[in-house]
């Protein structure tokens, strides 16, 4: 299994030149069985990343553009009359696919970005009345364009909440930008991945993580990371239970990834800037994007042992 997860790292960072701390991320999310949110200005390869996830994980792909006119409806699915039989037949949104791209999230009303926290938190949705359950794997990539642009709508803390990773893709290095600019167009390589994983391989994997082992010890320096972001006076507010067990999911992850059993102080430190950026505010600026230097002063000052 692991040889051919490394096959699949490998096949991503062909399409996706010099990302590989971001792919290693978002493949660990995925196996967590979390939802990714990246933030980065356009054109830095975030539907790019989630295609060649879909291709090389053979999953069923929809990509939903979140515009300021797009409505709920539009993501879940709606009833259509049909005057043949003289009933209505519920005709499935993009939302029923194994994974999804919500791009531009942040560019949709609350509303419309709203309909999508059901379905990533409980793997179903409820419309009419009825509820729906989702295809497994489930799987959400959310992008969002910084803020500070025109035309967007913040998402609230209760939505970034549901994103198991936030990161960022940045600019790439000089030498994989020169690559890129030599090498034939990322899209045009895509048609060609073929699938290295079946969907019993996937659903057998994300099985494995919950028992990869974590020591007492391991979780005591968890708690400690948690318990700074409750005690401590620059911090808005602290990590909740679902950010611990988010925080000990991912780790168990980027383990599992990196061909041990057990979760080492490390993994826990790879995943911490990703697991609970998003989800912490500086008490002097609740509103701000403080998260980053946050994160910075838990791993400076929260010992390991």
């Amino acid at each position: 299994m692991r040889t051919k997860l490394d096959a699949v790292l490998h096949a991503v960072n062909q399409i996706l030149l010099g990302k590989e701390p971001q792919v290693r991320l978002a493949l660990t999310c995925l196996l967590a069985r979390g939802h990714l949110l990246i933030e980065d200005l356009p054109g830095m390869g975030k539907t790019t990343l989630s295609q060649a996830l879909a291709r090389i994980l053979g999953l069923s792909y929809q990509r939903i553009q979140f515009t300021s006119d797009l409505l709920p409806g539009d993501i879940l699915g709606t009833s259509v009359f049909d005057k043949d039989s003289g009933q209505f037949t519920f005709h499935p949104g993009p939302i029923f696919a194994e994974l999804v791209l919500a791009d531009e999230i942040n560019r949709a009303t609350p509303k419309s970005q709203s309909a999508l926290l059901e379905a990533m938190e409980e793997g179903q949705v409820t419309i009419e009345g009825a509820t729906r359950p989702l295809p497994e794997p489930f799987f959400v990539i959310a992008t969002q364009n910084p803020v500070s642009q025109g035309g967007t709508f913040a998402l609230p803390e209760s939505q970034l909440d549901r994103f198991l990773m936030r990161l960022s893709l940045g600019y790439p290095a000089k030498a994989a930008e020169k690559a890129l600019l030599l090498g034939e167009a990322r899209r045009e390589l895509l048609p060609k991945l073929q699938p290295l994983l079946d969907h019993a391989e996937l659903a057998a994997i994300q099985a494995l993580i919950p028992q990869v082992r974590a020591s007492d010890a391991l979780v005591d320096y968890v708690l400690r990371l948690v318990e700074a972001t409750r005690s401590e006076p620059q911090f808005a507010w602290g990590l909740s239970p679902r950010a611990s067990l988010a925080l000990l999911s991912a780790a168990r992850a980027w383990a599992f990834l990196a061909n041990r059993e057990y979760v080492i102080p490390e993994d826990v430190q790879a995943v911490l800037p990703s697991v609970v950026g998003h989800r912490l505010r500086e008490r002097a600026d609740p509103a701000g994007h403080g998260g980053g230097s946050l994160v910075q002063w838990l791993l400076r000052e929260v010992p390991a042992v």
